[in-house]
C-alpha cells in the first residue's frame, strides 16, 4: 500500500505563483514515476506533468515555461512549482506515484488539492 499526501494549494493571484508537494508513504514498494494531474470544473482530468525516478520530465504544453516538476527520491516526494499562474490553471491537482514490487505494479493517487487562480 501506497498513501500520497498532498499539500500546497490554495487562492492565488493571476501572475502569482504556488508550490504543490506530494509524499508517498510505503514500506514495500518502490517508487518509481510521480506526476501531477488537474481536472477542472466540468473537464475531464488531463496530465501536468511527470518525473521519472532518473529525473527525466514531461510536461503538457499548457504548462511548459511556467510549471517546474522535481523530486526528492530519498523522501518519495514530488514537487510542482507553478509560476505565472492563471484563471485557466485553476483546477483540482492530484498526485500520482506508480509503484511496484517483485510482483506487481499500480499507480496510486492522492485525494487532490484545489488551486483556484482569482483576483
Amino acid at each position: 500500500q501506497v498513501q500520497l499526501v498532498e499539500s500546497g494549494g490554495g487562492l492565488v493571484q493571476p501572475g502569482g505563483s504556488l508550490r504543490l508537494s506530494c509524499a508517498a508513504s510505503t514500506t514495500i514498494f518502490s517508487i518509481n514515476a510521480m506526476g501531477w494531474y488537474r481536472q477542472a470544473l466540468g473537464k475531464e482530468r488531463e496530465l501536468v506533468a511527470f518525473i521519472t525516478s532518473g529525473g527525466d520530465t514531461n510536461y503538457a504544453d499548457s504548462v511548459k515555461g511556467r510549471f517546474t516538476i522535481s523530486r526528492d527520491n530519498a523522501k518519495n516526494t514530488v514537487y510542482l512549482q507553478m509560476n505565472s499562474l492563471n484563471a485557466e490553471d485553476t483546477a483540482v491537482y492530484y498526485c500520482y506515484a506508480d509503484a511496484s514490487n517483485r510482483s506487481y505494479g499500480m499507480r496510486y493517487w492522492g485525494k487532490g488539492t484545489l488551486v483556484t487562480v482569482s483576483s
